[in-house]
């Protein structure tokens, strides 16, 4: 096992370090960590914290990990988003929530952010054997969204309603391991069946735009 905070973007790159300094195949990378914020917080590096985990973590592991899986294919990258997408709009003038914060808005725009960096990794990966998909787990009984005020509030509704956890992995597990899914990228599934994701989330141009600012934040562009 090998931990990072992703709140940290300098404990994403040791992880990444440390993973490359034990192993040199990678064939399945499921994103899947992620936050839910009533109150505007910030990253270690000054990021707000939803768009910060959510996204800009998940978008710098996988792209310091990309060599090692190209390598390894076939090999396939699984992106956890949500539902949540499909209500959101990616404010590119403000990704940070510093004019206006609502915490349903950015964990939806960081959702929408997961979808924009599939596609757009997925036809960055055209010919090379990797695949880059995304999924909705569902409304799931875990302990996601606890950490805010009213914790307990969210933890009732995710009791009465939520399926277990054991359900949510299934569409994941899915595409990590079926063979139905071999070659297939680029795609949004729901309950292992690929659906049209929302209309804005499949904006070539947008996703263009956010990945560029995603490797200036990141330090990735050169």
């Amino acid at each position: 096992m090998l931990l990072a905070d992703l709140a940290n973007l300098q404990d994403v790159r040791n992880l990444a370090a440390a993973f490359q300094q034990k192993y040199d195949q990678l064939h399945v990378l499921i994103n899947n960590a992620g936050l839910f914020m009533l109150r505007r917080a910030e990253t270690a590096e000054g990021f707000e914290m939803t768009f910060g985990v959510n996204h800009l973590a998940e978008f710098l592991l996988t792209n310091l990990l990309l060599d090692v899986v190209k390598s390894s294919a076939p090999a396939r990258i699984i992106n956890v988003s949500s539902a949540a997408h499909e209500r959101a709009q990616l404010n590119l003038d403000d990704l940070q929530g510093k004019k206006s914060f609502s915490g349903m808005r950015a964990y939806g725009q960081s959702k929408l952010a997961n979808l924009y960096f599939t596609y757009e990794l997925a036809r960055r990966l055209e010919g090379t054997g990797v695949t880059a998909n995304a999924l909705h787990p569902g409304f799931v009984k875990t302990n996601f969204g606890r950490n805010n005020p009213g914790g307990r509030v969210i933890g009732f509704i995710s009791a009465l309603f939520g399926i277990s956890a054991q359900k949510g992995a299934l569409t994941s597990i899915y595409l990590a391991t079926s063979p139905d899914v071999e070659g297939v990228s680029g795609q949004y599934f729901v309950k292992c069946k690929a659906v049209p994701s929302s209309k804005v989330s499949q904006d070539a141009e947008i996703a263009r735009q956010l990945w560029d600012t995603s490797e200036q934040l990141t330090g990735l562009a050169s």
